[in-house]
């Protein structure tokens, strides 16, 4: 394989506290996604049906992808021999460190250079601590010191560096599982960090579901806590006893500013404390409820287990530390190279014995199922580096590492009250508490707490809610930004509670579910109305019509007549899981020559979604051509002039109105690649940008020439506006107009000088920022950007050519700007995507193992851009959620993986056997018309299977379940064995 990394195929993502920072694809002569260039576009038919995805043939003919398929001898300009390291982890989070015994390696595989914490300390390699996250997101040390207990299990205390491969090798398997290695010294009990974060969410509404709320977040306030111990503190009657922890007012999956606590607790104590007694006023209406014989009151525990995300890449970097230049390569696994890049180059700023003046960072594809998303991993890559003297340093986990390092999903434990009235059905409160351990890193925890407890509501209108959430630090394995995202846990717990109040009512499960059921206008438990219509009521009509539904009771009765010993069970759930962050971005440059050549350069990353793939067939969709040339993972458009202080969710919107006086600046730079953002968020740009064109190109183009010829041409016997145009089969038409290819337009609107290229960059804060610019050939304009810089074809005029000095463009600096408000951040979301499963199984009375038969699943897309990528990501979301109900589950402390034993030998994972590979189906919800928007269900598809099998567990035993998973043992002490 011949690749070629030259200056060129990077792009200078800026310069960071006065380092150069330069962002590249890993090029592949057969996978021309990772560097721009000229692209078969095979893959799409010319009606725009894909055929396969667009990276596919790389990845099944086994062409170098990911960045772990990388060494040094790989990459031109690097040296040809690569150094290896690994670390030796603690194991015992309760006593000090206090040094590590090599001698059972002997003297033939001591490493060639051994570092400590107290190495890293001397020299200034410290864990970054960027600004906008929490305090130590990526813990203290990157080691721990001698003397000091490890914060969590798994903790490195060492760095073992080797020259040589072999050594290296036999040296890792030594030590893997001996004893004695790491030497402990006092016994100190655990010393995680300090709890993470405590928040409330509670709201009363008007009333009627669509009426404005009497109390609730989005209006009022979100209220903080503190912790006495690992015991929530409210806000009291003084406001002297708030205190507001600085985690709270960071973002959610990425980087941002860090506001002052006090100023918030000083801003914000009167309406939390009118939220208090609105959760005071909450508890007497239980209370009360608990003394009506006309009202149900359902109290449950429940408990969400930790898991491993398992994705096929396990977190690697390769680094090297170029002294004679003063330069840092990476290779490296990310879903936001922009913001590695960035975490970068604060890490090695002041770094006087390791200089670095320019940063040279390389990404694949990857897949991390949001484990990759602000990992500390590349950071230890890079402060391995400075210490191989002179190579570069791999260091990529194994399975057993990847166990006991990953990031996990977070264990949560819930208390859960759902108020009903028996005689209309109707929910009347929600109130739950939802402890999140989040280990001893913080990295995302307090912000899944968040979401938890905002997603809790499932697909229910509740006209009273409290959800109290908070995250503890403790001594278990890191968790952090893992698919799901808080949601799999907290409404996997109130569908298993909707399926008992149903049963305790005597309503059918659906059907109490149809009185329940958010609609369009209702507030959520935020007091934020979602977008648009959630056709949750038409999905539920949908499954209770469904033959494995109507036929349940007598489909059990024969079956566990014809099959003894086993039991027959149908369950359903139905859910609603956000998508995007509150802070979504998207940025890209499209652009036609003469020739009717289609260029992209796009910030979207793949992390094995398609996202690629999809992103190009939004650009045939509109505009009906796919790109010939295309370039993804751009973390820098010279073309957009942008700057930000990172900060969208804790800028006060004193600062923003101000902030926007300056053309140039954004609330958020670049989206790493989570939340379920590509399909709506991301694409949102690229449908902006291909619309731009279409608009003010296209029909421009294709007008002059259906007017061309006698008496104005064949168009004017008619009347035709832009909304007629259409894309077609074979180029340009609508109105009867003859179908013009689109290379004819192109080079037409080239001709005229029209704008023939975009660059645009898009914000939302569960609201898009919207623009006006005055574009020398159109005019005003508002666009749904609030970055704008356009390229004239090749007949403009001179004056016009003289513009274009910003990458090749004219930056249009906008006449004005919309941004959302700084209010919206209080809606938790706005974005749903609602989700539906029915699932068939049965249950061995004596082994207490479960067989699922079957599963039917609904689910609400919005306009599909892929099918076969809709139905690729339900087919492995199920998977998923089925092993989380079954038998996925990690042990938190000293029998968890931070013992470095975990491997596949122990971890059980689903296999098709064990998902009803064979026997699955699927309905998706057609779109309410032609411009409904696109919806993120990479989340969504795994979770309303995990309540639906276990409400079918209950179905088939009779018994009910609140802690997953639900194993044979469990079943089998339910069953009294």
């Amino acid at each position: 394989m011949t690749i070629d990394i030259s200056r060129r195929n990077f792009i200078k993502l800026g310069t960071f506290f006065g380092i150069s920072v330069l962002i590249g694809r890993l090029p592949d002569a057969h996978a021309l996604e990772i560097h721009s260039g000229p692209s078969s576009t095979d893959w799409i038919s010319p009606d725009g049906k894909v055929r396969y995805r667009w990276d596919a043939l790389n990845k099944v003919t086994g062409q170098k992808n990911f960045a772990r398929d990388f060494r040094a001898q790989d990459l031109p300009g690097w040296p040809k021999k690569q150094a290896h390291a690994f670390f030796i982890k603690a194991t015992q989070a309760d006593r000090t460190f206090e040094g590590v015994d090599l001698s059972i390696l002997g003297p033939d595989m001591q490493p060639d250079r051994l570092i400590l914490q107290e190495d890293l300390t001397g020299d200034g390699v410290a864990v970054p601590q960027p600004e906008g996250l929490p305090t130590d997101f990526y813990g203290q040390n990157f080691l721990v010191p001698k003397g000091h207990t490890p914060p969590l299990l798994g903790q490195p205390v060492a760095l073992l560096i080797y020259h040589d491969f072999d050594k290296f090798e036999a040296a890792k398997r030594s030590l893997r599982f001996a004893e004695g290695v790491v030497k402990y010294g006092a016994e100190t009990g655990p010393k995680p960090p300090s709890n993470y974060g405590a928040a409330r969410y509670v709201r009363i509404g008007g009333d009627t579901p669509i009426a404005s709320s009497v109390y609730s977040p989005m209006q009022d306030a979100v209220i903080w806590g503190a912790f006495d111990g690992n015991k929530p503190v409210w806000p009291p009657e003084s406001p002297t006893g708030v205190f507001v922890p600085a985690s709270v007012m960071t973002l959610h999956r990425g980087g941002g500013g860090v506001r002052d606590p006090k100023a918030v607790a000083r801003e914000t104590y009167e309406p939390m404390r009118r939220g208090m007694n609105a959760a005071a006023d909450i508890e007497k209406a239980i209370e009360a409820a608990r003394q009506d014989k006309n009202k149900l009151v359902l109290d449950r525990h429940g408990f969400s287990q930790s898991i491993d995300a398992s994705a096929m890449e396990p977190d690697n970097g390769n680094a090297w530390y170029d002294a004679k230049t003063h330069t840092l390569h990476i290779i490296t696994a990310a879903q936001s190279p922009y913001e590695v890049a960035r975490v970068a180059a604060l890490m090695v700023k002041n770094n006087k014995r390791f200089p670095v003046k320019t940063i040279k960072l390389l990404t694949g594809t990857t897949v991390g199922y949001g484990t990759k998303d602000h990992s500390i991993f590349p950071f230890y890559a890079i402060a391995a580096c400075f210490y191989g003297g002179g190579l570069p340093v791999r260091l990529a986990n194994d399975r057993y590492e990847q166990f006991q390092l990953g990031i996990k999903r977070h264990s949560i434990e819930m208390d859960v009250t759902i108020v009903a009235d028996r005689k209309s059905g109707k929910f009347e409160i929600i109130k739950g508490f939802y402890n999140l351990n989040g280990g001893g890193r913080a990295n995302f925890s307090f912000s899944v707490a968040q979401v938890a407890a905002t997603a809790a509501q499932s697909i229910y209108y509740f006209p009273k809610s409290d959800l109290a959430t908070i995250a503890l630090a403790t001594p278990a394995v890191e968790a952090g930004s893992m698919r799901g995202y808080g949601t799999i846990q907290a409404m996997s717990i109130t569908e298993l509670l909707v399926d008992e109040v149903a049963a305790d009512l005597g309503i059918d499960q659906i059907e109490l579910r149809k009185l329940n059921a958010m609609q369009a206008g209702f507030e959520n438990t935020q007091g934020a109305q979602p977008l648009g219509e959630l056709n949750n009521i038409e999905m539920l009509d949908l499954a209770a019509k469904h033959p494995l539904w109507v036929n349940r009771a007598k489909a059990k009765a024969d079956f566990d007549k014809a099959n003894p010993g086993k039991m027959y069970g149908v369950g359903f759930a139905q859910v609603q899981k956000d998508y995007g962050t509150g802070a979504d971005t998207s940025a890209l440059t499209l652009e036609f020559d003469a020739n009717g050549k289609v260029r992209m350069r796009h910030c979207v990353q793949e992390i094995g979604t398609g996202a690629t793939t999809a992103q190009q067939v939004i650009v045939r969709d509109m505009l009906g051509k796919a790109p010939d040339a295309v370039e993804f993972g751009v973390a820098e458009f010279p073309e957009l002039p942008v700057v930000s202080n990172w900060s969208p969710y804790t800028t006060t919107q004193k600062q923003q109105d101000e902030f926007q006086k300056n053309p140039h600046w954004v609330p958020f730079m670049l989206p790493a690649m989570s939340a379920s953002n590509s399909a709506y968020f991301i694409g949102f740009g690229t449908r902006q940008a291909a619309k731009f064109l279409f608009e003010n190109s296209l029909w421009p183009a294709a007008r002059a020439i259906w007017s061309e010829g006698p008496a104005g041409g064949q168009i004017s016997s008619g009347f035709m506006t832009v909304n007629d145009l259409r894309v077609v089969e074979g180029g340009i038409g609508g109105g009867g107009m003859e179908t013009l290819s689109f290379e004819r337009v192109a080079k037409k609107a080239h001709a005229m000088g029209l704008v023939t290229g975009v660059s645009l960059h898009c914000f939302s804060r569960w609201e898009w920022a919207t623009a006006t610019f005055d574009v020398p050939t159109i005019g005003p304009i508002k666009v749904a950007a609030d970055v704008l810089s356009v390229r004239y074809g090749d007949g403009a005029a001179p004056k016009l050519k003289k513009r274009m000095t910003t990458g090749g463009y004219d930056f249009i600096k906008r006449s004005s700007v919309n941004f959302p408000s700084v209010q919206r951040n209080n809606a938790g979301v706005t974005t749903y995507a609602p989700a539906a499963c029915i699932v068939e199984l049965n249950v061995n009375s004596f082994t207490g193992e479960v067989e699922i038969m079957r599963h039917h699943n609904l689910l609400n897309t919005g306009k599909v851009i892929v099918p076969e990528l809709v139905s690729g990501q339900l087919q492995g979301g199920l998977a998923m959620g089925i092993g989380h109900a079954l038998m996925e589950e990690l042990p938190l402390y000293a029998d968890g993986p931070g013992n470095g034993t975990w491997n596949f030998n122990r971890y059980t994972l689903p296999r098709g056997k064990d998902v009803a590979v064979w026997n699955q189906t699927a309905e998706y919800l057609a779109p309410l018309s032609d411009s409904s928007p696109t919806k993120g269900i990479g989340e969504v598809v795994m979770v309303p299977v995990v309540a639906a099998t276990v409400n079918a567990i209950t179905h088939a035993i009779g018994k009910r379940f609140y802690e997953l998973p639900v194993t044979p043992e469990k079943i089998k002490k339910a069953l009294g064995q």
